[in-house]
């Protein structure tokens, strides 16, 4: 059930007041009822002892009946010869029954109830009565008495209750107005220090989600800054060719090379983008989403991809794909990553003079899906292996063929998916690049609501 209270404070409060209402109504109940047996009980005992009293004194002098003649004692009493004459009564306009209970009794007097109680001695019975209403009367208003402070408390203890929670509160309060009067660009962690055991891993929590945003805001500064460094340069080179395509106009043969130098700058700028644009959808937020799919199937697909670049350079491509690889991941992604391993493969993967084999395989290793891509080129040293997977890291840093991307959208992809990507060396020659993914990728941790 959702309640339409938007503040936290107020809504603690609604809560604890229902509880403190509820509470003092239980408190006021219990004791209205207790002072009202407790005050039956002593005008029980009032009347027992009057009567005994009068019962001990053997008679009732002038100055005891004008008392017990006073109006305002509201207790009527009543005196019989055992023969059943009235001897004395203090109410003469009031008749109690001639035959009485000894003790207490209820009796009906003029058609009200009253509470009676007779004694008797060897020469008369008396009898000591009073009207229920009277007591009544007299209970509640004794047991409104007890209860009233308990009703003039609650509004105080509310009030009480009111301020508490505005106090123990504060925190989280001073915590809002810190993260509210950030710029967007303020990443720092909020302080921590003198928080309640409660709101300590929420902040914690927030800190550590402003930590992985400035990892990814340097990151995206560092891509940004990168991307426009390396495009720099194939459009400097693009801008040249038009120029010298400008200047040849009266050559056909230097006008034709131009052209085709033109078109070469043109195709590696268009890689480039590509390139960028696979790696920025990589990225963590930017990825596609998890669904089922065949990485046999995805594989091939990739391998189709990389046919035209197989034919260019007479490369040998062998498959060893099972029939079917059913997994949870990225189609997009993961056709992407294996694209790229394959044209490194192709690229960097033949000895000078030789056609370049490579080999794409896939296995199961228990819930791991294991892809291998096989080259027989001249491997690549041990000490180079993790820096190519860094972005813009090229084999040779003067060459315009490879944007330097690849290996980090692999990378990427890998890690999107809760796998993780490594070289190693092929059998018998070459390199060796295996990327190992779950089968059913690990969810991603979801962050704790506020009220």
């Amino acid at each position: 059930m959702t309640l339409p209270l938007a503040s936290l404070r107020t809504r603690l409060f609604a809560f604890v007041a229902l509880l403190l209402l509820a509470a003092a109504l239980a408190l006021a109940g219990a004791t209205y009822r207790n002072v009202r047996a407790e005050a039956d009980a002593l005008f029980d005992y009032q009347l027992r002892q009057m009567a005994l009293s009068l019962r001990d004194q053997g008679r009732i002098d002038p100055d005891a009946q004008a008392a017990l003649a006073d109006p305002a004692l509201e207790v009527v009493v009543q005196i019989w010869s055992l023969d059943g004459v009235a001897v004395y009564s203090s109410g003469p306009r009031v008749t109690l029954p001639p035959r009485t209970v000894l003790g207490h009794a209820d009796v009906q007097v003029a058609g009200a109830p009253w509470r009676a109680y007779g004694a008797a001695t060897p020469l008369r019975v008396i009898q000591v009565a009073q009207p229920l209403a009277v007591r009544r009367r007299l209970a509640e208003a004794a047991a409104w008495r007890s209860v009233w402070p308990v009703a003039a408390a609650t509004p105080l203890v509310a009030a009480a209750l009111w301020w508490l929670l505005g106090v123990s509160l504060a925190p989280l309060n001073a915590v809002v107005q810190a993260a509210g009067a950030r710029r967007a660009d303020a990443l720092a962690p909020l302080p921590e220090a003198g928080l309640p055991a409660e709101l300590r891993p929420m902040v914690q929590a927030f800190n550590a989600l402003l930590a992985r945003l400035g990892e990814a805001f340097a990151a995206q500064q560092a891509f940004v800054a990168d991307a426009a460094h390396e495009l720099r340069t194939p459009l400097t080179a693009l801008k040249l060719q038009v120029d010298v395509l400008r200047a040849a106009v009266d050559d056909p043969a230097e006008r034709e090379q131009a052209l085709q130098r033109l078109g070469a700058g043109v195709d590696r700028a268009t890689r480039l983008v590509q390139q960028l644009l696979a790696l920025a959808r990589s990225e963590p937020g930017a990825a596609g989403a998890m669904a089922p799919l065949d990485l046999a199937a995805v594989a091939r697909g990739a391998a189709d991809d990389a046919a035209p670049r197989v034919r260019a350079t007479g490369a040998m491509l062998t498959l060893h794909l099972p029939p079917t690889l059913p997994m949870t991941g990225d189609a997009e992604g993961l056709r992407s990553a294996v694209r790229n391993l394959l044209e490194n493969a192709l690229k960097y993967g033949a000895t000078p003079g030789t056609a370049p084999q490579v080999t794409l395989g896939a296995t199961v290793d228990g819930d791991v899906a294991v892809l291998r891509v096989d080259d027989h080129g001249p491997g690549l040293p041990a000490d180079q292996r993790n820096a190519v997977f860094e972005r813009f890291h090229r084999l040779q840093p003067g060459g315009a063929d490879g944007s330097g991307l690849g290996l980090a959208i692999v990378r990427a992809v890998a890690l999107h998916h809760g796998g993780q990507v490594r070289l190693d060396d092929a059998p018998g020659s070459g390199l060796r690049a295996e990327l190992r993914l779950p089968l059913t990728p690990p969810r991603p941790p979801v962050a704790a609501s506020a009220a």
